[in-house]
């Protein structure tokens, strides 16, 4: 057929180059499996600074609190934390960042390294992403950076914690309670 008149409600396969006219608004209520975006977005810090262990990986589980100042906001539910083991609130693939700042007090020529710790069995941990901040005098600040990509099938058994190393005494990490210096972004970027 060349025309039609009449309703074409039940009318179907109709190819798209010979619509034409100014079509209806189609509502998406029906519609299934589309995201808008990002789903969650969080970022966590350390409230308080330390020093590294020497020549020994320090574990933070303590001290954790999500950004809160300054108009710092959060997308979704969010990460919940347990003695710095981090649990994701749905499945899907995330980005995590980690970013700490770093300082040599005295001594030779130093480094540390900040670390990304993966489980997908709930007990044992390895390191998936490792930023380095290396310091050329004393008293001098630099800041380590690791991220990775994630996919988080099993929220029971998925999980990350952070921790650093170096080989050396007098490293220390700048955290604070105002501020981003120690802080952990965790982004859900979509469905697994």
């Amino acid at each position: 057929a060349t025309s039609f008149s009449g309703s074409g409600a039940n009318l179907t396969t109709l190819p798209a180059a010979n619509l034409t006219g100014t079509l209806p608004a189609i509502s998406g209520a029906n519609l299934t499996g589309l995201s808008s975006g990002l789903s969650m977005a969080d970022i966590w810090r350390i409230s308080s600074g330390g020093t590294l262990g020497t020549d020994t990986i320090t574990q933070f589980t303590s001290n954790w609190e999500r950004a809160d100042t300054y108009g710092t906001g959060q997308l979704g539910s969010g990460m919940t934390e347990s003695s710095g083991v981090f649990t994701f609130p749905s499945t899907g693939i995330y980005q995590v960042t980690a970013m700490m700042q770093f300082k040599r007090n005295s001594g030779e020529n130093r480094f540390a390294d900040l670390n990304i710790q993966v489980t997908t069995n709930n007990s044992s941990y390895n390191t998936a992403a490792v930023g380095a901040a290396s310091f050329a005098q004393d008293y001098s600040t630099n800041t380590a950076v690791a991220n990775l990509f994630l996919d988080v099938t099993n929220v029971s058994t998925h999980k990350v914690r952070f921790c650093a190393y170096t080989n050396r005494s007098s490293i220390l990490y700048l955290a604070n309670s105002t501020s981003n210096a120690c802080s952990f972004t965790f982004l859900k970027l979509g469905e697994t």
